[in-house]
């Protein structure tokens, strides 16, 4: 009898985990061909059970979902109450209104600074009696060094404002806007931007109607090229229109744009600057006075947003600062990746060495990451969320963030039961995070698809995928 009792539970446990492994096939065959997809959902906790697996250990483009490793790193190493910090120096002292020395800017990649900001520092030196700066301004960009623009970052993007480069001078996200206003057909179209940008922007932008047969036309598209000291100029074509048609370019001399700015503000200011704005790539130790010094939001907040809007800004300027941090030297691309795995290794015990991490952002379509190794960061985020609290971070289905109006999920039950971060490159449809169940509880899934290509033109491009997801994924509700 107790032979028999056994079989019996061994059985049930068996046919248990058979109905709880939930097939993937029949729902992939729904996406276009050529899709490639890796597809793991676990529940969470100390035995995690696997609900779905399919191709669980290729590595594939994270894309956005890479914020999530970025931001586990950052909680474990900078804690949640980090602050960037921007100050302002001197080697000199004050003396009849007059600072007789020079005025040293040391930058920390504060991804938040803003123009408001440096107003409120200038302010500052004014209450302290400073009217006139007598020596150079020092701009001390030695947080960072090498390139700011990480490997593997699309050429034909890099003037795009998502795609502003993390340097230690940041001011205003390192964005401006523009507007083009189409003429006449045959016309050339206006370009224009806001008063107080100090960037030149230049251009030949043709004006061609909207239904044109003509080759020429079909093939000419608008385009913008770059060139030292933030020259932009653009080219192609643009079809008429009676409305402006907005453009968001990123910043990329960060140094030159914020020096141009801190003259300008200096001038609103009054205060009187004769001299020259250098800078410094190399820490500065002389024996220095602090002027003035500005904080940012703490870190728990930068991470919200960065996970809620997909912001890469702050991602990468997080990322980098990660390399500085951990090793106490100057952080670039590669050491901050080494320190994400130092990081994971040391403080989570996960082991991401055969992943590839070019950037924090996941914009470089050299990052390499699979599904087993997302879920293993999913897991110690969820046994650990009241520390870190990143699972409320996260976009919520159908309410705010990249998820708010994801076709997908924006029906019962998917909405506001899934928390997940997006990542999307061109091809790639990728998810990574939480499913919160009928009974309260989580489970966790990974979604990596690569080689998407829609092959229904009737249907707009994402039909299919968004399809998949809602399909799929509402079988772990219950």
């Amino acid at each position: 009898m107790k032979n028999f009792k056994a079989i019996f539970v061994f059985v049930l446990s068996f046919l248990s985990s058979l109905v709880q492994a939930l097939s993937v096939e029949p729902y992939i065959s729904t996406l276009p061909k050529g899709s490639d997809i890796s597809i793991l959902v676990q529940s969470v906790g100390r035995q995690p059970t696997t609900l779905a697996q399919y191709k669980s250990d290729q590595f594939k483009q994270p894309a956005s979902i890479q914020k999530i490793i970025t931001a586990l790193a950052a909680e474990l190493e900078l804690g949640s109450d980090f602050r960037f910090e921007t100050q302002m120096l001197t080697n000199g002292l004050i003396s009849h209104k007059q600072l007789n020395g020079d005025l040293i800017i040391k930058l920390s990649g504060d991804p938040t600074f803003s123009r408001n900001r440096l107003q409120t520092m200038l302010s500052a030196l004014r209450q302290k009696g400073i009217e006139k700066i007598s020596g150079k301004i020092i701009l001390d960009t030695s947080i960072f060094t090498s390139h700011d623009k990480a490997e593997g970052w699309s050429w034909n993007n890099l003037t795009a404002c998502y795609n502003a480069p993390p340097s230690a001078a940041i001011i205003d996200n390192n964005c401006f806007f523009a507007s083009v206003t189409p003429s006449k057909i045959g016309g050339k179209a206006s370009i224009s931007i806001p008063i107080g940008i100090p960037v030149t922007v230049m251009g030949d932008v043709r004006t061609i109607a909207k239904s044109s047969k003509d080759l020429n036309d079909k093939y000419c598209e608008l385009d913008v090229s770059y060139s030292a000291k933030n020259n932009y100029y653009l080219s192609g074509c643009i079809a008429t229109s009676s409305k402006k048609i907005p453009l968001k370019f990123a910043i990329l001399d960060g140094v030159y744009y914020f020096s141009a700015i801190l003259k300008n503000e200096l001038k609103k200011q009054k205060m009187t600057f004769t001299g020259i704005i250098t800078q410094s790539n190399q820490k500065i130790t002389s024996k220095l006075t602090l002027l003035a010094t500005n904080q940012s939001a703490p870190l728990s907040e930068l991470l919200t947003i960065m996970l809620k809007k997909s912001n890469n800004l702050y991602a990468d300027a997080i990322f980098r600062t990660l390399g500085a941090h951990y090793y106490n030297i100057q952080g670039t691309w590669r050491n901050s990746g080494d320190a994400v795995k130092q990081i994971l290794r040391k403080k989570a015990g996960i082991d991401l060495e055969n992943l590839v991490i070019v950037d924090g952002s996941g914009l470089s379509r050299l990052n390499l990451v699979s599904a087993n190794k997302m879920m293993e960061i999913l897991q110690y985020i969820s046994a650990h969320n009241a520390e870190l609290g990143i699972i409320e971070k996260l976009p919520i289905a159908g309410t705010d963030g990249t998820l708010q109006y994801r076709k997908s999920f924006i029906e019962l039950p998917l909405k506001e039961a899934v928390r997940a971060k997006t990542g999307y490159i061109q091809g790639s449809y990728n998810l990574a995070g939480f499913i919160q169940k009928s009974d309260g509880k989580y489970i966790a899934f990974v979604q990596l698809l690569s080689g998407y290509h829609a092959d229904n033109s009737i249907e707009p491009k994402n039909s299919a995928i968004m399809r998949f997801e809602s399909d799929f994924y509402k079988n772990f509700i219950n």
